[in-house]
């Protein structure tokens, strides 16, 4: 059947608490892409362009065009049946305006590419470092929000004893981690200990961490896509293997962050 894939999800992971209340939304609908574009449209979601988001089949792509440039130019998003593109359709209803932003990002630098190089194919096919950085936001992005700068600090610096251990209940009152990249969320349904995200750090202040879980997406959101504008590089991220998160995985213990095949320590500068 086309949809058994979404059986494999354990939706009381913690990582996926944000996504919940979506899904709940969209697998109460007789189809789950039908219940994807139910939400789309009940929260009006649209493209840079002002265009309606829909989530359509793959089949829809026209061959040739790249998958960013057909959402920016039609607001249809492909979707297939699997894990992978069921994912990036919840962020979609999750953080709608990250995704814009992103989306409006890589199909303006593949048409500057292909003005740039003679021939569109080429130009699909030659990334170039700000669709590269964006890619890695879309497909693996973790949002780290904090409203301590110390924080920050210790996850740059790969500091995870101070940061997951010796601070542990600190980081669970300054702290709060979001799950962006679908690519990550679908490792996620088979967890295992060296899955890492590429953190966004994403400092503010103590009265957004103590807004209510909805009130504080909608910030975040908000938030981020403003941080996009200014662009984004590869230098921009931190590593972060994500089942450190205090409360993700169980026997959180001294040796399970002395793994350092998994909890490596920064690269020398």
């Amino acid at each position: 059947m086309p949809d058994d894939f979404l059986k494999q999800i354990d939706w009381h992971r913690p990582w996926l608490a944000p996504l919940r209340p979506a899904a709940e939304l969209v697998l109460q609908a007789p189809t789950w892409r039908d219940g994807l574009n139910q939400q789309a449209a009940i929260r009006n979601l649209r493209n840079h362009l002002s265009l309606p988001i829909q989530f359509v089949p793959q089949s829809d792509l026209p061959e040739g065009m790249a998958y960013e440039s057909f959402i920016s130019a039609t607001g249809c998003v492909p979707t297939r049946d699997n894990l992978h593109d069921f994912f990036n359709a919840l962020v979609w209803l999750t953080f709608p305006r990250i995704k814009v932003r992103l989306n409006k990002l890589q199909a303006a630098e593949i048409a500057h590419r292909a003005l740039v190089v003679e021939q569109a194919q080429q130009a699909q096919q030659t990334r170039g470092r700000v669709r590269d950085a964006a890619t890695i936001f879309d497909e693996n992005a973790v949002l780290f929000l904090t409203s301590d700068p110390s924080f920050s600090s210790l996850l740059r610096a790969h500091h995870w004893t101070e940061l997951f251990i010796e601070s542990r209940q600190e980081f669970e009152e300054h702290c709060a981690v979001y799950l962006f990249g679908h690519a990550l969320l679908e490792k996620l349904v088979n967890p295992y200990k060296a899955i890492t995200g590429h953190a966004w750090i994403i400092e503010t202040s103590e009265d957004i961490l103590v807004l209510p879980e909805f009130a504080r997406r909608e910030w975040l959101d908000q938030a981020v896509a403003g941080q996009l504008k200014e662009g984004l590089s590869t230098s921009d991220f931190s590593h972060l293997p994500v089942l450190g998160v205090p409360g993700w995985w169980p026997a959180q213990d001294e040796a399970f962050y002395a793994d350092s095949s998994v909890f490596r320590p920064a690269k020398k500068k």
